[in-house]
């Protein structure tokens, strides 16, 4: 399709073509279908007005033009060649965050087709988090071997979304979440506990001038998100052998005090996790809910130049929403909100929880006025999951940004075309955490396709959990359901959780199996899985390693990946060892598997009264109980 711009677009032009290949559309120099653009600061959204070949985007920021674009692409491409459109931006920032800390850091090129694709969705900002995957001057250890990106890959990115009207936001840390640079001996001047720094210290200070420094100067936005959550352990460690014991809420206080100086200084408008006083006001100190009340002494002493960000990912509750935002609108100023696409420590999406939390959630942040929206994709323990398979839900927060109010039917719509995957797909992806013993509706954590897959088929840590359950038939079924979604997908985009839920089909019961052919000494059964079953997993997971490393090699840095290359030949080894140590008992060589003669336990003793299988956050945990490493003392 040929298309002749025209009107106030010369400054969205690169960002235009950027967009040619993804959307099946050329740039014209004359003839051919005709837009208009014309931009009118009194909008608020756009206009679409299009007939008889041309028409005219009215649009107010470039963001709302290219999510005009895709709509009368859309259309166009449905065979509709009359297009009227009126939407009004609901929010002044939409856009996820990208964990870009845990294990994984994208490829520009996977982080400028996001960029392409939000841009059509009509998204307008893009939080980077990154804790030490970026430069700091004159700290070489700072991000070492974990794929940090230099000053120049940032500037690269930023441009890049410039294009598009997209605000680039760096999200760091400033206080907790630093045990990936503490671990160092190098840095050790900085450290109070793990994870946390050490206050009250020159030496910290300086380093943190220097981070922020580095972290913003790639960037035109001068907002940074500075962190400071889940910061519990702040002056437990060096801290207090050196200084003795202070107040948390103190502690916090007077570093967010020194904070605010720097951003200061470098003229950035401060954003910042808002659970830490939220926890500190409540009655526990350690969570908080809606009958959370600030008190005084908190909200009169912090500054009120810091827009605080309330972040929540599992509730349902609308008064609990808007019970948390106006405690925070008491600092003085309007807060963010960042809800979350459940991609973290697991293989699979759990879109069920995250549409359940997020539809209250943004319902509530319209009726408060909130104007800052977030959806953190988190990727903890590893980042085995895909990111992509977010797709729905960044769709879902863009039509959200939009509408007073969303038509599923719509979103799936819009998000087909702009990302070119059937979100039933991607929603089915849902199921993976969904066997037999996870209730219909599944809105608790669970991800039995992360610790079914890597438990240890001999010390079976969790087949207490899927003992009753036929998980292997229900895994086999849905590998072919999602066989056939990756057919009609280009690129074997579901290549890994097809090959991953073979693997559970046959090792999903393993254990289960191997423990009741041992305690019923059926040697001739034992014989079987350890001659063609265990043989057959190994072969599979192969097959998976080989896919997850083709997927992770294409969208990533190869950094991290080791990680769970790591994994799986930990988990090959032992499914070997298995197959010897069996054997062994067959042949009289042992008189006893000492690992089979133990009793199976529930590895959450609750599991039975809940609709889930369970959840255990670590790998290492699900693959032993035994140490894997020490962590004392905690500085």
């Amino acid at each position: 399709m040929d298309i002749l711009f025209k009107g106030d677009v010369e400054n969205l032009r690169s960002g235009i073509e950027e967009l040619q290949d993804a959307y099946g559309f050329t740039v014209a120099e004359k003839g051919g279908t005709k837009l208009t653009g014309k931009q009118d600061n009194h909008v608020k959204g756009l206009i679409v007005e299009f007939d008889k070949g041309a028409g005219t985007i009215t649009y107010q920021q470039p963001c709302h033009f290219f999510r005009a674009l895709g709509l009368v692409l859309e259309e166009l491409n449905k065979g509709n060649k009359q297009i009227s459109v009126q939407e009004e931006m609901q929010f002044s920032s939409v856009g996820p965050m990208f964990d870009l800390s845990r294990n994984m850091t994208m490829k520009l090129s996977t982080l400028k087709d996001f960029i392409r694709k939000l841009a059509v969705m009509g998204h307008n900002a893009v939080m980077l988090y990154m804790e030490d995957t970026y430069e700091v001057e004159e700290e070489p250890y700072f991000g070492y071997m974990r794929g940090r990106y230099s000053e120049e890959e940032l500037r690269e990115l930023d441009d890049y979304a410039n294009q598009f009207g997209i605000e680039l936001i760096p999200c760091i840390q400033t206080l907790a979440h630093l045990e990936e640079f503490l671990k160092w001996d190098a840095a050790y001047k900085y450290k109070d506990t793990r994870g946390a720094l050490l206050l009250e210290s020159d030496d910290t200070y300086n380093l943190l001038d220097r981070m922020i420094a580095a972290a913003t100067r790639p960037f035109r936005s001068n907002r940074i998100h500075i962190g400071m959550d889940e910061a519990e352990e702040v002056g437990r460690g060096r801290y207090l052998n050196i200084n003795g014991f202070k107040n948390r809420f103190d502690l916090m206080k007077a570093h967010l005090d020194k904070i605010v100086e720097i951003t200061d200084k470098y003229h950035l408008h401060a954003v910042m996790w808002s659970d830490m006083f939220l926890k500190l006001a409540s009655e526990t100190g350690d969570s908080y809910d809606k009958t959370t009340d600030l008190p005084e002494y908190i909200v009169n002493q912090l500054p009120d130049n810091v827009q605080y960000m309330y972040w929540q990912y599992a509730q349902a509750d609308k008064e609990h929403y808007k019970r948390m935002l106006q405690q925070l609108k008491r600092f003085g100023s309007t807060p963010a909100f960042a809800g979350g696409m459940w991609v973290w420590n697991t293989f699979a999406p759990n879109y069920q929880i995250s549409l359940t939390a997020s539809e209250p959630a943004l319902t509530v942040c319209k009726q408060e006025g909130i104007k800052d929206v977030f959806v953190t994709l988190w990727g903890d323990d590893g980042y085995e999951n895909n990111v992509y398979n977010a797709l729905y839900g960044l769709q879902y927060y863009a039509e959200h940004a939009y509408h007073p109010e969303i038509d599923v039917n719509h979103v799936k719509e819009r998000a087909l075309f702009c990302t070119g995957i059937d979100p039933d797909a991607l929603l089915a992806l849902n199921k993976m955490d969904q066997p037999p013993g996870v209730d219909k509706g599944n809105i608790l954590q669970t991800n039995p396709s992360k610790f079914l897959l890597w438990q240890d088929v001999l010390l079976g840590l969790f087949d207490k959990h899927v003992e009753k359950m036929d998980v292997g038939v229900f895994y086999e079924q849905l590998a072919e359901e999602i066989r056939q979604y990756n057919q009609q997908t280009p690129g074997g985009f579901f290549d890994v959780p097809q090959k991953l839920c073979r693997v559970l089909a046959k090792k999903g019961n393993l254990g289960v199996e191997l423990k009741a052919a041992y305690d019923a000494a059926d040697r001739e059964k034992l014989q079987d899985i350890a001659g063609r079953v265990i043989p057959e997993v190994i072969e599979r997971v192969k097959t998976l390693q080989a896919a997850h490393r083709k997927q992770w090699l294409c969208l990533n840095k190869p950094f991290g990946w080791e990680v769970i290359d790591i994994r799986y030949g930990g988990l090959l080894q032992r499914l070997d060892t298995a197959c010897v140590r069996i054997n062994e008992y067959i042949k009289g060589d042992v008189d006893e598997i000492d690992e089979l003669e133990q009793e199976r336990l529930y590895y959450s003793p609750n599991v039975e009264e809940s609709s889930g299988l369970g959840w255990c956050s670590y790998y290492y945990r699900m693959a032993s109980p035994n140490v894997f490493f020490h962590v004392l003392p905690i500085y």
